[in-house]
């Protein structure tokens, strides 16, 4: 059974993703929030798989939420729930550790699916979609390499090997393991072998945060 806290300053909206959430059979929501602290002290007391969290909330939002709650309890995985597609507030959630964003009106289908996904250890935002994203707002990106050689690797990424870099660079490109496969002439089970390293050496949970990662260092920038 999948544990999941909702977070959500409206009662209605936690009513409706509860009844949904809890018809599924595999879901059981363990607690509700109605803001951000209240959720950073539920997700302590309950430890929840999965943390439904609402950006846009009074006192503490959820960007410092989440980021609260995934420090503490690395285990738990956060979907931020947003009303607009590209939302600032969301992208900022997933810099802070969310595990991918969905929309507030997505079908009730791709809402269970999403949970589980998530609850899986996978991210729910696809690479284009969160390429978009820091695109959008390149601007709040810090540009660690914008006054060194351009050619010089970044510190956090000099662990990876040519390999894990090209990788990393079509996974910032939003390909699919199958995808970087055919670019690369490899097998899709040896992607999928370097995509999880590429996750454990940058210290990333998600295919997401590995893409951040990616911007932040300036190994793809916006536009290109």
């Amino acid at each position: 059974m999948i544990r999941v806290l909702l977070v959500d300053d409206q009662a209605l909206i936690r009513m409706g993703f509860r009844l949904l959430l809890e018809s599924a059979g595999d879901l059981d929501v363990v607690g509700e929030a109605q803001d951000g602290q209240s959720a950073i002290e539920q997700a302590a007391a309950l430890r929840p798989d999965v943390v439904l969290m609402d950006v846009r909330m009074p006192g503490v939002n959820g960007i410092d939420a989440t980021r609260r709650i995934v420090e503490a309890h690395p285990d738990a995985r956060v979907l931020v729930l947003t009303t607009f597609d590209l939302d600032e507030y969301a992208f900022a959630a997933l810099r802070a550790g969310a595990s991918g964003f969905l929309l507030k009106d997505a079908a009730p289908a791709e809402l269970v699916t999403a949970v589980r996904t998530v609850a899986s250890g996978e991210a729910v935002v696809s690479a284009r979609i969160t390429r978009r994203m820091l695109e959008l707002f390149a601007g709040h990106l810090p540009a660690p390499g914008e006054n060194v050689d351009p050619d010089a690797p970044h510190p956090r990424l000099a662990d990876l090997t040519p390999r894990e870099v090209e990788v990393l660079r079509s996974v910032a490109d939003g390909l699919s393991n199958a995808e970087i496969a055919r670019r690369l002439f490899l097998s899709e089970a040896t992607v999928k072998t370097h995509v999880g390293r590429i996750l454990a050496k940058l210290g990333v949970r998600d295919r997401v945060q590995a893409v951040v990662v990616a911007y932040e260092t300036g190994l793809v920038r916006a536009g290109e």
